[in-house]
């Protein structure tokens, strides 16, 4: 079979599978995603942001169990959120019964106009209420970041940007309470834990390290043993069997350039651990998970998408790239094209669908994960803001 006749196959088979997904939904059990939406800040043509007021920020509750390809909004509280640092600031416990929100920047007057500085709440959401609502917030470290629960549900850790540290979070039923802070020696902008929650790696954004860390009980330690990874590693995540660890290489400290970017491979059973391989993925990588299974991971690229329309690599439009994981192994797959400015995602519980959140066009690209690929089912979610973070539950 020639290579024009196997694409014809695949478009033909692919488009079958989703007429009927589309037509005929599976109800699911109760599953929820977190989307935080900025209200307060867009780019001009030159690529220069334009600093809005605050007070129109939310948070939203959204199923997507019921029908994954009509996810509905269930609750929308008025928090305060930000674009400024991944789109990993939030989480949904294993259990699904809290959602917790780190808010990373506040926003001030500045004479005419506005600017952000670092803020330090975290925002408790009971999730079990009918619609959920907002029960504590608690202070943690100077802007919060990337954060990450264990999957006890017992245990959650924020790497803090400003003032280089990790917090460390103990959740006893819906009693969310800061334990202790662990000193990092320089910046941090997301943090992952291993299945067993007996490890934890940060991402060292300035320092182009993942820092790996000691969890025993609710004690948690930083020996300043580091992996050198590529430029600028603003996100990462873990494989479920703990035993890779993906970086994804922002390039430009949390912008496009026109340059490609790679993805780090890291194996953490190695000792020490070591970096075993890199993947080209593309323009900024900001946003990035690992499917629940672990066979795949996404890296979500800004492709200069709020860049000067000017600009050699300024694209109207961001994209998704698909890594296939086998064993140790990490190969590209597929790359679609989403909407303005992607940044964060979240699989389903079962790793069949891929939400990805647009935050110039405010909306919510549905794709479908089809074997190793990524394939568009053609539905968006409309969203009362601009989402600048997502997040389901922990696993």
């Amino acid at each position: 079979m020639n290579r024009i006749l196997q694409a014809a196959v695949y478009i033909a088979l692919t488009s079958i599978l989703l007429a009927g997904c589309a037509s005929v939904p599976t109800p699911g059990k109760r599953e929820l995603m977190l989307v935080a939406n900025d209200q307060k800040i867009l780019w001009d043509d030159a690529g220069k942001p334009i600093m809005m007021a605050p007070g129109k920020d939310n948070v939203l509750v959204v199923d997507i169990g019921t029908n994954p390809l009509e996810p509905k909004i269930i609750a929308n509280l008025p928090l305060m959120n930000t674009i400024f640092g991944p789109p990993t600031n939030l989480q949904i416990t294993p259990d699904g019964k809290l959602g917790l929100v780190a808010n990373s920047m506040d926003w001030v007057a500045d004479g005419a106009t506005w600017k952000a500085v670092p803020d330090n709440k975290l925002y408790v959401i009971d999730l079990t209420l009918d619609p959920p609502k907002l029960i504590d917030t608690v202070s943690v470290g100077k802007q919060p970041s990337g954060m990450a629960i264990n999957r006890a549900g017992d245990l959650a850790l924020i790497a803090n940007r400003n003032d280089n540290s990790i917090s460390v979070v103990k959740i006893t039923g819906k009693s969310v309470k800061l334990i202790d802070t662990v000193s990092m020696g320089e910046q941090v902008s997301h943090v992952a834990i291993t299945s067993d929650g007996k490890r934890a790696v940060a991402a060292k954004f300035p320092g182009h390290k993942a820092a790996l860390l000691a969890i025993n009980g609710d004690k948690v330690t930083y020996d300043k043993q580091d992996v050198t990874v590529g430029w600028w590693p603003y996100n990462l995540d873990i494989t479920p069997d703990g035993k890779l660890l993906l970086t994804a290489d922002n390039g430009l400290s949390g912008s496009s350039d026109g340059n490609i970017d790679t993805v780090t491979v890291v194996d953490l059973e190695a000792n020490p651990p070591r970096v075993i391989d890199k993947v080209v993925v593309g323009d900024g990588p900001e946003g990035f998970a690992i499917s629940p299974d672990g066979r795949m991971a996404v890296a979500v690229i800004l492709r200069g998408s709020n860049a000067d329309k000017t600009a050699f690599f300024y694209n109207r439009n961001g994209s998704v790239v698909a890594l296939k994981i086998d064993g140790k192994k990490v190969t590209r797959t597929n790359e679609v094209v989403v909407e303005g400015l992607p940044e964060g995602l979240v699989f389903s519980d079962d790793g069949k669908y891929l939400y990805v959140g647009n935050y110039l066009d405010s909306d919510v690209t549905i794709l479908q994960v089809v074997g190793d690929q990524l394939v568009d089912t053609g539905k968006r979610m409309s969203l009362p803001g601009h989402p600048a973070a997502m997040r389901g539950r922990a696993h």
